[in-house]
């Protein structure tokens, strides 16, 4: 007979393979949610001008890809597993392997854009380590209100050692995917 003995009383860090296992047996019901640093967040509402931002970025993302014959693709909405601790939502990713069941895997993602309209503070600083110390190539954060997008590149430990901002109407030419302009006008 197996005895199972009690756990000392304490924070748990979920997993990614934990946080799976509760999202199948649908213990977060209907709500969008994130793991990040092994603790389950819920996802705000989607606003009209986050929502605006995200689908015109999607737009342009993918025009410029083609435009540049790139073949990876941009996905929206889509979880990145990042073992051992964190499976972030991100507004919008590019990725290398866009096919396939399950979460995107991290050595596909290029590129990943997170759409700041109330979040401003926590993607330039928690996200911005967070996808730093995954080594996730490129990162960029829309910022709605100010109508600036923070480009970030070059990843070392939780920063980015290279930066820029493009004003909303320039363009963004990404720095780790040749050839990749895209269009901000009507964001």
């Amino acid at each position: 007979m197996t005895v199972h003995q009690p756990l000392p009383p304490g924070k748990y860090r979920l997993t990614v393979d934990d946080y799976l296992r509760l999202h199948d047996a649908a213990a977060f019901g209907d709500a969008r949610t994130e793991l990040l640093e092994g603790d389950v967040f819920l996802m705000s509402p989607m606003h009209r001008r986050h929502g605006r931002a995200v689908t015109g970025l999607l737009i342009a993302i993918d025009a410029a890809l083609r435009s540049a014959k790139l073949s990876a693709k941009v996905l929206g909405g889509v979880s990145v597993a990042m073992p051992p601790h964190n499976v972030p939502e991100p507004d919008l990713l590019i990725t290398s392997d866009p096919d396939g069941d399950g979460l995107v895997p991290l050595a596909s993602v290029l590129l990943i854009a997170e759409v700041s309209d109330s979040t401003l503070a926590s993607d330039l600083s928690f996200k911005h380590a967070l996808y730093a110390a995954a080594g996730v190539p490129e990162y960029w954060v829309v910022d709605v209100r100010n109508a600036v997008i923070h480009q970030m590149w070059r990843p070392v430990d939780e920063e980015y050692a290279e930066r820029r901002v493009v004003g909303f109407g320039e363009p963004l030419t990404a720095a780790t995917l040749s050839n990749l302009t895209v269009r901000t006008t009507g964001l």
